[in-house]
């Protein structure tokens, strides 16, 4: 984990691609897309399976790891209607009844009012975005908040281009935070990425391979 302080607050940013906030004992999370491999699965297209336990397992670690008591999806959480499978739901379901004792906030984002609510038993608080906790504004989608704090997003599923004298780019994604806003990377594995322009005074964070970096 490596500290980086945003809006006054330290947050934890973790090679799991989530950032802890240690002073609330929050995990943020953003664009987790559970059953997206499925969605796709239907479409016909080949993909392998085992993408949701991989997924369970980094976000259990990441819980292991911060002692977290509460998780918050910062949109995206669900990937469409299609994806509800039956495998993918019984994978999250057997790990939310061993970390029952974790409070789960879901922000609605454009996939999420697509794919409907999550199962009512695994006690997920789901809410629009706008909603405060503390300095920070729950959203989904990035961009200065309405209604004061800082706005945390996801949505973009950012990522920065490095490049070396003589060597290949490399394209590794990131934790992105501006003035008034801050963008997290995609949770999910089975997610693109997008190539994003940090400006001067911005903070980011790639992730590379088990560790996170500062190049801004």
């Amino acid at each position: 984990m490596i500290d980086c302080i945003v809006a006054g607050e330290t947050l934890q940013l973790l090679p799991e691609r989530a950032a802890y906030w240690p002073a609330r004992g929050v995990l943020f999370i953003a664009d987790f897309h559970l059953g997206k491999a499925a969605s796709f699965r239907k479409l016909g297209v080949p993909l392998p399976q085992g993408t949701t336990r991989e997924n369970v397992a980094r976000l259990d670690r990441a819980i292991a790891k911060t002692g977290a008591t509460e998780v918050v999806f910062l949109g995206d959480f669900l990937h469409s209607a299609e994806g509800r499978a039956e495998q993918t739901f019984a994978t999250f379901a057997e790990w939310r009844d061993a970390r029952s004792d974790v409070a789960l906030t879901i922000v609605r984002g454009n996939h999420d009012r697509k794919a409907g609510d999550p199962p009512e038993c695994w006690k997920a608080r789901c809410i629009d975005a706008g909603e405060r906790l503390g300095t920070f504004v729950l959203n989904h989608e990035p961009g200065p908040s309405n209604v004061g704090g800082y706005a945390l997003a996801g949505h973009i599923h950012p990522a920065v281009r490095l490049t070396g004298v003589g060597e290949r780019g490399v394209r590794l994604p990131c934790f992105w935070f501006g003035a008034r806003y801050g963008v997290l990377p995609a949770f999910g594995t089975f997610t693109g990425n997008a190539d994003v322009l940090p400006r001067r005074g911005d903070q980011v964070y790639v992730i590379a391979e088990e560790e996170v970096l500062k190049v801004a």
